[in-house]
């Protein structure tokens, strides 16, 4: 038994609108369900029951060119539209809502891929998203993503009600207002953590040499201060230091503005933070990565076939000849990953701090008409020599710890390694040609 949808009353996927940013993201970065996104050129899909305007059942049409996929088995499309008149005609919950029937099946979809950075973004879920990327949103102020099966805080953002409250980087979230979450989805992670200003969350959180403790957050509106800059005075030498949290669209004319402002005070070395960063815009970690390179390859993009896509750096390389320390950590993810190995990989920089998160693949972003979002993981991404850090991460050059003790006492080694290194302290130099 099969069913039609009237189109006049309920979501259609016909048609999306091209989003001409490259994007790299985060693993739900802000509490928004974010990624390494990337566009490509994909047709109008349609998938649905035989109809007298309808493609014939379980056909997938290209409506911009021929068939691109190829189907090794016959769908049977009959069934679901089957169990669709079954849920919405017996189930106990009435009335149901076609809109949600169909975002529900659509999610579940995406969901059977087994990838948590290959999600369906409802209208609602897709302009948090939007907004995230503005630079504005309310929530506590922390990313989280899933790191071997368990949701896990990527980083507070400095000055948020995340960081206020005491979470860390690392941190597990063992439960949401004592919802269990293993198994949870990202974005219903998101969607329960997210909330108004003034609200209260509560999470239960495991973090590794302590015991399990339940934080009360109360949700704020949150603000992402990209970057922030200064220049420092240490044993005679003029160190500029940058600061990067996010790279969104407010990074890119602030870090200029922190370039120009370093270089007016001819700086004998830099020391470019990118300590829980989790990520953002693609063209904008290759302008950071353009201070130190020049012409030359930031990151590679590898699909499924084996085809690899080079971007190279265009920038005016200012700091080319600066010795520079990049400093990371579990918190730094995705856009500062590519930024911290490509710096790494072409001999522009020292790399001091912990493991990297390791995100790795990169999605493709698409927005339909009905203001709902996919975001797809079609390819991987590697560092200039070829190096996939998917799951496994950048190692730093030099690895220094960042312990609890530090952190309660207001020690940071990992910056004074940083400081040792540029003002010549031991044998260490940093890298600049």
């Amino acid at each position: 038994m099969s069913m039609e949808i009237d189109r006049q009353e309920k979501p259609s996927v016909v048609g999306f609108k091209r989003r001409n940013r490259y994007v790299l993201g985060l693993v739900g970065a802000l509490l928004l369900l974010t990624g390494f996104l990337l566009g490509s050129s994909v047709g109008e899909l349609w998938i649905g029951p035989a109809g007298a305007d309808s493609p014939g059942e379980g056909q997938v049409v290209n409506r911009d060119a021929k068939p691109t996929t190829v189907l090794d088995r016959r769908v049977d499309f009959a069934g679901f539209w089957d169990v669709w008149e079954i849920v919405k005609s017996r189930s106990v919950k009435q009335p149901v809502d076609d809109v949600d029937l169909f975002y529900g099946a659509v999610a579940g979809m995406v969901g059977s891929l087994d990838d948590p950075y290959s999600i369906f973004l409802d209208p609602e879920t897709a302009a948090m998203f939007e907004s995230e990327l503005s630079g504005t949103f309310q929530g506590i102020g922390a990313e989280i993503g899933i790191k071997e099966d368990q949701l896990k805080v990527i980083a507070p953002l400095p000055g948020t009600p995340a960081e206020k409250s005491g979470l860390r980087a690392g941190d597990s979230i063992m439960a949401i207002d004592g919802v269990e979450t293993f198994g949870l989805p990202i974005d219903e992670a998101v969607r329960r953590i997210r909330g108004d200003e003034g609200t209260e969350v509560k999470l239960l959180i495991m973090r590794e040499g302590d015991d399990i403790k339940e934080y009360g957050i109360f949700r704020g509106k949150i603000t992402v201060d990209s970057v922030r800059w200064r220049t420092e005075e240490r044993s005679g030498r003029r160190i500029g230091v940058i600061q990067l949290f996010h790279f969104n669209e407010t990074t890119g004319p602030a870090f200029e503005e922190a370039v120009q402002g370093i270089m007016l005070q001819n700086p004998d070395g830099v020391i470019l933070d990118l300590r829980n960063d989790p990520g953002g815009f693609l063209d904008t970690a290759v302008d950071v990565a353009g201070e130190w390179i020049q012409h030359d390859v930031v990151v590679q993009e590898k699909f499924s076939d084996g085809s690899v896509r080079n971007y190279s750096s265009d920038g005016l390389a200012r700091f080319v000849d600066v010795p520079t320390v990049v400093l990371v950590n579990g918190g730094s993810a995705s856009a500062s990953e590519i930024v911290a190995g490509a710096l790494q990989q072409q001999g522009k920089a020292t790399v001091v701090g912990e493991q990297t998160f390791g995100k790795g693949s990169v999605q493709d972003y698409i927005e339909f008409d009905d203001g709902s979002a996919l975001k797809l993981t079609i390819a991987l991404w590697l560092t200039p020599d070829g190096q996939s850090i998917d799951q496994s991460g950048i190692t730093p050059d030099q690895v220094v710890e960042l312990t609890v003790d530090d952190f309660n006492s207001d020690r940071d080694p990992q910056y004074d390694r940083a400081i040792e290194i540029l003002t010549g302290v031991g044998d260490d130099i940093a890298a600049g040609s």
